[in-house]
């Protein structure tokens, strides 16, 4: 497994080895001893996927403290343009973000730190995103900001959208709880 390093500290991009035959392919996106090896969260609370039809956005998600958590997410079946943006008070990137595609085909995996929101576009007939993360889900520490105000350039400006993901607040008018730590 390749680890890269992002644009937006602690974020990384996992590239892992894909094994292919006649068969299919077969991807291994968690290895304990690499990630303890990196500095990397070793231990996950829950794991769970969404299916998504083309057109679908969702996002900008993440839990705030104190059970914001740190995740790692992979689409294994279809694409999607993946984001994130640090809204981590004192980051080099506060407000920024950073966009990946996310496939079956190159196995990419994000891992992402607490203190970045989330989301992702589905760009084929439908996709499969999985999400492992390090705290159990709690609703009342649930969040978002609104998936346009961050300046991403998404495939598309009238995406497939839930009510909740339009009435998140602005990235200008989120109050932050989120600190950088180098």
């Amino acid at each position: 497994m390749k680890i890269l390093t992002t644009k937006i500290p602690g974020c990384l991009q996992l590239i892992p080895d894909i094994r292919r035959d006649e068969r299919g392919s077969f991807v291994k996106t968690f290895h304990q001893e690499i990630f303890a090896d990196h500095g990397l969260e070793t231990r996950f609370a829950e794991e769970y996927y969404s299916a998504s039809k083309k057109g679908v956005l969702r996002g900008m998600h993440f839990q705030t403290p104190p059970v914001a958590h740190t995740k790692v997410v992979y689409c294994v079946s279809g694409e999607v343009v993946d984001a994130v943006v640090d809204l981590r008070i004192g980051s080099p990137t506060y407000g920024q973000h950073e966009t990946f595609t996310l496939n079956e085909k190159k196995g990419s995996i994000l891992y992402i730190p607490s203190g970045l929101a989330h989301g992702f576009y589905v760009k084929s007939d439908m996709a499969i995103m999985l999400y492992k993360v390090t705290t159990v889900y709690a609703p009342e520490y649930d969040a978002g900001i609104l998936w346009n105000s961050a300046g991403i350039q998404w495939p598309s400006t009238s995406p497939l959208l839930s009510g909740r993901d339009c009435g998140f607040p602005r990235l200008q008018a989120f109050d932050s709880p989120f600190r950088f730590h180098d």
